[in-house]
C-alpha cells in the first residue's frame, strides 16, 4: 500500500504524545512497585527474553588451599520458552465529525486513554498466560486450603529470608470466600487487588482467571523486559518517548480523511522468569473427604 501522502502535524502534537507517554509509563511505574518488580530489562525490537522451566545449582564444596585455584560450581538453567521481543504498533483515527462534538484536544484524550486500556490489557493477559504454564502445583478442598499450600510451595522454592507470595484468582472465588466481609480492594492495571490477603503480599483478581484455580509466585521471580524505544533510531517518525523508553506515540491529521491520528509503538512483557516457581493451586472438594 502507497503511502498517505496529505499528512501534516497536529500543532501540539508534542504535549498530546508526552501525555500518553506519561499516562502509560506512570501505569507501568505503579505496577512495578506495587508488584516490587526490581528487574527491569532493556532490550533491542527483534530481541529474545527466556523463561526457564528450572535452576538447578550444583556448588563445589571443595576445601580450597590459600592460593589454590577455585573450582567452578555449576548452574544450569532449563530454557521453558523463548518470547521475540517485537513492537507492538497500534494506529486509531478520529473523525472530524467527533472532533466538531466534544472539542479536539477531548476527543483525541477521550480516546488515547481507550487506547491506553487496551495496551494494558495485552500486557496483563500475556502475564496471566505465562503464569498459566508455571509446573508447581497444589490442591486443597477450599480456597484458603489452596492458598496455604500455594504459600509454603512459593516459600520453599525461594528460600531468602525476604519471599514475598503474589497470587492471582477469579473474582467470583474472592467474592465466594469473602461474603460480607468489609475489605478494602483497590484497583490498578485493569485488575482488583488485596494487600495482605492470605498471607500473601499482593491477591490480585481478574475474570480471566479460571475459577477454582490460584495463581502463585514469589515477586523476585517477576521480571519486566521492553523494548528501548529511545534508542531505536527512528527519529523521523517524530516518536515522543520519555527517559523509560517503554512506548513511543506520535499524532498527526490526515486531512484525505478528516481524522486525527495517534501512533504507537512498544513491546512491554510482564513474565515470571522460572516456572518452578510458579505454583498453580486448584480447589477440589472432594479433597477434603479423601
Amino acid at each position: 500500500m502507497p503511502a498517505e501522502t496529505n499528512l501534516t502535524r497536529i500543532t501540539n502534537a508534542t504535549a498530546l504524545s508526552l501525555d500518553l507517554v506519561n499516562k502509560f509509563n506512570n501505569r507501568m511505574k505503579s505496577l512495578y512497585e506495587l508488584l516490587g518488580i526490581n528487574r527491569v530489562l532493556k532490550v533491542q525490537n527483534g530481541s529474545s527474553i527466556t523463561v526457564y522451566k528450572a535452576a538447578t545449582v550444583t556448588l563445589d564444596n571443595t576445601e580450597v588451599a590459600p592460593g589454590d585455584i577455585i573450582p567452578l560450581s555449576k548452574v544450569e538453567l532449563q530454557a521453558a520458552e523463548v518470547i521475540p521481543m517485537v513492537w507492538d504498533k497500534k494506529r486509531k483515527a478520529v473523525p472530524a465529525e467527533d472532533i466538531q462534538k466534544y472539542g479536539f484536544n477531548t476527543a483525541i484524550e477521550m480516546t488515547d486513554d481507550a487506547l491506553i486500556r487496551e495496551l494494558q490489557k495485552k500486557i496483563r493477559t500475556d502475564l496471566i498466560a505465562n503464569l498459566a504454564t508455571g509446573t508447581g502445583t497444589a490442591t486443597g478442598a477450599n480456597l484458603q486450603e489452596v492458598f496455604a499450600q500455594n504459600w509454603g510451595k512459593v516459600t520453599s522454592t525461594f528460600s531468602e529470608d525476604d519471599v514475598q507470595v503474589i497470587s492471582f484468582i477469579n473474582n467470583m472465588d474472592a467474592a465466594d470466600y469473602l461474603g460480607n466481609a468489609e475489605i478494602t480492594t483497590q484497583t490498578l492495571f485493569g485488575m482488583q487487588y488485596l494487600e495482605g490477603f492470605m498471607n500473601n503480599k499482593l491477591v490480585f483478581m481478574h475474570p480471566s482467571i479460571p475459577e477454582g484455580t490460584v495463581y502463585s509466585t514469589a515477586d523476585q521471580n517477576l521480571i519486566a523486559a521492553f523494548v528501548d524505544m529511545t534508542n531505536a533510531n527512528l527519529d523521523e517518525f517524530d516518536f515522543v518517548n520519555d527517559s523509560t523508553g517503554a512506548i513511543g506515540v506520535t499524532h498527526d491529521i490526515n486531512k484525505q480523511r478528516l481524522t486525527a491520528e495517534t501512533i504507537t509503538a512498544s513491546a512491554v512483557k510482564l513474565y515470571a522468569e522460572v516456572l518452578d516457581g510458579v505454583v498453580i493451586g486448584s480447589i477440589t472438594p472432594e479433597v477434603a473427604g479423601a
